[in-house]
């Protein structure tokens, strides 16, 4: 009889045996609810996460189950599940700590390696706008306008222009520009201050259902600080008559009401022989509320404006004769201005313990004004061929996300289930390209027009757990209506066209052991084209597919080291763009890319962290002969790392490098980019809430190009063009020095 009901109660579920939940509310020391908090069951491989009031519940726990609490900036806990854990409420509390790898947890995400690289952002901060892209891993990016214009943007085996094939967004609010005046995708992130970064979510390639546009190669959402810990108020002063000063100050500091006002100032000469005259300001107003039961809201009002005046790409041979040095110029009245205001609400709602409902909206005003000389005297022997981009933008957008989470107790599964609709409009005026002189006369206009781009899309993610396995199905559907008007004709034109556009997902992740992940991706992505390209030819292959796999291992073999590596494929359908700078449509065809991606994240010790990431791609045109099927400046290795050391007595500081291979500049690889290797280095002295700080780029004054094209220009005094290597060089040996306070 004993056995029969010994055989019964294992049947039925029952018993000593029986798989239980934990639910309670995760705090901080001073009783403030964590929202975000992973709690992973070591002993089964569930985990879950804390929500807005800093509750959480975790199915499939068992007597003596090990369970932890892993959060980044507060020390791990452990708990051994008893009989008092699975018959109440708990309550746990974090103690905060300095941010270490061993308070990251591999669990099956599809974006794990986020999670990891916010170590990185932890440990050693963003410093300057051109390093927040830098700190994804196998992102490189190259600047030709001393901070004015946009970043040039290279990522696995893409010259991806200034965003054309990288979705690039701040807490949900969009930065690239669809059919802007100077290329598709064109994503200047100038307005973000550095200093309100609180972490970066990223992910490479298009296996993301709620990414949409531009998501070929991968995505960035930058997420800033909802509140601040300390006031703020830094000054930074170097070379080349370069000042910087950011102030962050809280305005309100409530259990539930947060708001703080953050602003930065950027003035600098510049490298070059001709002074850049360059001006940045940045406002950013942010408050918050959080009941810490059911609901936040955040409110965000951002402004950004910036003028500047540049050197150009210069000729390889202008060097060489010693007609002009590495930072001269053969057209210094190049330069532009322009400027973002923002304004943006971010709301959650958690109706219960399994949903909740996360909705967005912003508006942007947005001017863009930019005058550039890429050819000199070829089109134009007497005044030149220097040419201005111009347009006046406005962006609408909203999304909503509905997310319930399932648990299923019979086969302890789970299962969440996210459905998303939005919308973005662009309403853009007066898009110009002309021919001018000297800044100051127009000689003529080649298109000038209006655009209004509206992208509807919804989308559903679903993703199943059970087990060691975590399947991610997803499907997204894109609607686009294009709209263009020629002002240059001298009858009213109104070109009209729309287009669908269905991506599909589907990621599985292995969890082989508590240590060892396996993944793989696949999905499709796109990016959208110019709305003059799409309305020129009649919505005909306008939205070219990009095709994704990735097979990849993350491992932590120890609680202070993390390596991961991923083989990858990408095949788009054509890459086929407008070129803003020439105003003409380069359709090039279909292409392939294959690579592979290394990196590792190691703790030495609570004071020394070492981080590493290689990434290799083979990148060819796939309808081009042999020898002539190079994607011009498609990077093929990549690497970046460093080591950075926090209170090593009162010093903090780090070194860290960058490199690219020389790559193809044209097609047969007869004009070559030269690659590079570059180094920074950073130290600060803290004592009390002041820190002293000495900043270097280019610590071994490195002869460099930052951004290079194989360009065919004529000189003035040149009775031939010639096509050969243009460059703006990098920065040289460049010496700061920062003082802040905290208060």
């Amino acid at each position: 009889m004993k056995n029969f009901i010994a055989i019964l109660l294992l049947l039925t579920g029952i018993g000593s045996i029986q798989a239980h939940e934990l639910k309670g509310t995760i705090v901080s020391n001073n009783n403030t609810p964590i929202e975000g908090v992973s709690v992973y069951n070591q002993t089964t491989g569930n985990y879950t996460y804390s929500n807005t009031s800093g509750y959480f519940k975790l199915n499939n726990v068992s007597l003596n189950d090990v369970v932890f609490f892993y959060n980044l900036g507060y020390a791990t806990k452990e708990i051994t599940i008893t009989e008092k854990h699975l018959n109440t409420t708990v309550k746990i509390s974090l103690t905060e700590s300095a941010v270490s790898l061993d308070q990251v947890v591999l669990v099956s995400n599809v974006n794990t390696l986020s999670t990891f690289l916010n170590v990185d952002v932890k440990t050693n901060p963003v410093k300057s706008s051109q390093e927040i892209l830098r700190k994804v891993p196998g992102l490189i990016i190259g600047q030709h306008a001393g901070g004015g214009k946009a970043e040039q943007i290279f990522l696995r085996g893409f010259d991806i222009d200034h965003g054309t094939d990288v979705a690039i967004s701040v807490d949900g609010l969009p930065v690239n520009m669809v059919s802007h005046a100077h290329g598709q995708g064109y994503a200047d992130m100038h307005f973000i201050i550095p200093e309100t970064i609180d972490n970066i979510d990223f992910g490479k390639g298009p296996y993301y259902a709620n990414v949409g546009n531009f998501n070929t190669a991968g995505y960035v959402n930058l997420k800033t600080k909802k509140k601040l810990d300390n006031n703020l108020l830094s000054v930074e002063a170097g070379q080349f008559n370069s000042l910087r000063a950011v102030s962050m100050l809280k305005l309100l500091d409530e259990e539930q009401n947060n708001m703080y006002l953050a602003s930065e100032l950027v003035l600098t000469d510049g490298v070059f022989d001709s002074p850049q005259n360059f001006n940045r300001i940045n406002l950013m107003g942010r408050y918050n509320y959080n009941n810490y039961d059911d609901q936040e809201f955040t409110i965000t009002a951002s402004h950004f404006q910036s003028k500047w005046d540049a050197s150009g790409q210069i000729p390889q041979r202008a060097v060489d004769q010693g007609l002009i040095g590495r930072f001269g110029a053969i057209d210094d009245t190049e330069g532009g201005k322009t400027s973002r205001s923002n304004l943006w609400f971010n709301h959650t709602k958690q109706f219960n313990d399994h949903e909740s409902l996360t909705s967005k909206a912003f508006v942007s005003k947005y001017d863009f004004e930019l005058f550039s000389n890429f050819t000199f005297f070829l089109e134009d022997p007497v005044n030149g061929d220097q040419i201005k981009q111009k347009e006046s933008r406005s962006i609408f957008g909203a999304e909503s996300v509905y997310a319930h989470n399932y648990h299923f107790n019979k086969d302890n599964s789970q299962l969440k289930l996210e459905a998303g609709v939005g919308f973005r409009y662009d309403d853009v005026n007066d898009v110009e390209l002309s021919h001018t002189a000297n800044r100051q006369t127009t000689l003529e206009t080649y298109a000038l027009g209006d655009i209004d781009e509206v992208n509807m899309y919804s989308f559903v993610n679903a993703t199943y757990k059970k087990n060691r396995w975590t399947i991610n199905p997803g499907l997204r559907l894109d609607y686009f209506k294009n709209d263009y008007i020629d002002k240059l004709q001298a009858t009213y034109t109104s070109l009209s066209e729309d287009k669908v556009f269905v991506s599909p997902k589907l990621n599985f992740i292995y969890a082989a052991s508590p240590s060892v992940q396996l993944f793989l991706k696949s999905g499709i992505g796109f990016h959208s084209n110019d709305t003059r390209v799409v309305t020129a030819n009649n919505g005909k292959e306008i939205l070219p597919a990009a095709y994704g796999n990735d097979l990849g291992v993350i491992l932590k073999p120890s609680s202070k080291l993390v390596i991961n590596a991923a083989l990858w494929s990408l095949f788009l359908e054509q890459e086929f763009v407008y070129v803003g700078d020439a105003g003409v449509v380069e359709p090039s065809g279909k292409t392939q890319r294959y690579g592979v991606d290394l990196g590792f994240r190691y703790n030495i010790n609570p004071n020394l962290y070492l981080y590493s990431d290689a990434n290799y791609a083979y990148a060819r045109s796939t309808e081009e002969a042999d020898g002539e099927d190079y994607i011009p400046l498609a990077p093929s290795l990549t690497a970046a790392g460093g080591v950075t050391f926090k209170n090593l007595g009162k010093f903090s500081g780090g070194l860290n490098y960058r490199y690219v291979k020389d790559r193809p500049a044209n097609e047969d690889n007869s004009i070559v980019a030269d690659g590079y290797f570059v180094s920074d280095f950073n130290i600060s002295y803290n004592t009390k809430n002041w820190t002293y700080g000495v900043i270097i780029e280019n610590l071994f004054d490195t002869e460099w190009n930052e951004s290079q094209f194989a360009t065919e220009t004529r000189l003035f005094n040149e009775d031939n063009p010639i096509d050969e290597i243009h460059f703006t060089p990098g920065t040289p040996f460049f010496l700061k020095a920062k003082v802040s306070v905290t208060f």
